[in-house]
């Protein structure tokens, strides 16, 4: 598959597109969402901070599992997030 190929997925209901290859995190901050969950405590906004798996400020839920980190998660057509 070319990497210009792309898909949309869906976030919390609505589409985002997706470029193949592409991570879940890359994919919204290509469609401009900066923040998608808040901290416990203090509700400061939450989304792509190190970029690299180190922290978990980027955690969605993909398809109903567990909470993952969206910089490392790389898109699948269908997949279904959802943002905490």
């Amino acid at each position: 598959m070319s990497s210009d190929v792309s898909f949309d997925i869906t976030v919390d209901g609505r589409p985002v597109p997706v470029v193949t290859g592409q991570t879940i995190g890359a994919a919204l901050h290509a469609a401009g969402v900066r923040s998608w969950r808040t901290t416990r405590f203090g509700g400061r906004q939450r989304g792509l901070f190190c970029g690299i798996g180190v922290c978990f400020d980027c955690l969605i839920s993909v398809n109903g599992r567990e909470p993952e980190r969206a910089c490392l998660l790389e898109a699948s057509p269908g997949d279904e997030v959802t943002t905490a």
